[in-house]
């Protein structure tokens, strides 16, 4: 079932069961997928359910932590409530290891041009790795892709 029709069967039953913050998240979450729906004027692809839920998410950590900095811990402690809530419509994070194993192997993708990829190669071995996530249905925080690419081209 995709991702939107699941939050509108849940937003019924968070209505049902009157729970407020489940409710006004999942409804926020609907109403950025319609957006970029009419936007785009035809519907959403799966890839791009999961984009909107990914860049909603990215704002709540951004806001939680912006919060906690600025003493404000029940409105960060709502904002990591609402990461909670989202994340269960997208797919398992993948593991560090198969990560991993996918940055070596564009790594030595690279390599194969006969030069050692350096940290200036950074655009390519990223472009490389989310194509790799992407037909193997691996889900991954490109933050942490990131990271682990700068630290295998470091070495």
């Amino acid at each position: 079932m995709p991702i939107g029709e699941q939050i509108g069967k849940d937003i019924i039953t968070a209505m049902k069961a009157k729970e407020e913050l489940r409710l006004t998240t999942l409804r926020m979450a609907k109403s950025a997928m319609k957006s970029k729906e009419i936007d785009k004027r035809q519907p959403l692809t799966e890839a791009e359910e999961q984009q909107i839920l990914t860049t909603l998410i990215k704002q709540r950590k951004d806001s939680a932590e912006q919060f906690t900095k600025g003493g404000r811990e029940e409105l960060a402690k709502k904002e990591l409530e609402e990461i909670t809530i989202l994340e269960a419509y997208l797919p398992k994070q993948s593991s560090d290891e198969e990560i991993l194993s996918v940055v070596q192997g564009a790594i030595a993708t690279l390599a194969e041009s006969g030069t050692k990829p350096t940290p200036r190669d950074m655009g390519a071995a990223m472009k490389i790795v989310q194509q790799r996530l992407a037909a193997s249905g691996l889900h991954a925080d490109n933050k942490r892709v990131s990271e682990m690419i700068k630290a295998e081209l470091a070495k």
